[in-house]
């Protein structure tokens, strides 16, 4: 997994989103309110919300409507996580069964980390 992941807010923009994800070169960010988890933005979300683009409009105008965009609007709201204390079958299960990305790792309420397809060839590549 990946330990303290970086996070949004639900009433960030998606321009804000969109610049994270990018920058981290990563396809799922945790969206978290009083420090618990309510959602998930996904790059897939990001691709539905880009419709804005396919709409003709120009470039400055594509920008300045992503910014009216908040991320609660896109976001996966029914979040399906796991405990830190789950076994990396369990967790593949899951995302197999539930067909996710990624599961965001809870402890209590807290947020401590995300597990990620990428995390799951990685573990399979390095044991």
């Amino acid at each position: 997994m990946t330990q303290n992941p970086t996070t949004l807010d639900r009433n960030e923009t998606l321009d804000l989103a969109e610049s994270i994800m990018n920058l981290g070169r990563v396809r799922h960010r945790p969206v978290v309110d009083d420090g618990k988890v309510v959602g998930i933005v996904s790059q897939r979300d990001m691709l539905r919300s880009a419709l804005i683009t396919s709409l003709g409009f120009g470039r400055k105008t594509t920008g300045a409507l992503i910014k009216t965009i908040k991320i609660k609007e896109v976001m996966t709201s029914k979040v399906i996580a796991i405990s830190p204390d789950a076994s990396i079958k369990e967790a593949a299960r899951q995302m197999i069964d539930k067909k996710i990305g990624c599961l965001p790792v809870v402890e209590g309420d807290r947020l401590v980390g995300i597990v990620t397809e990428t995390d799951m060839l990685q573990y399979v590549v390095e044991n």
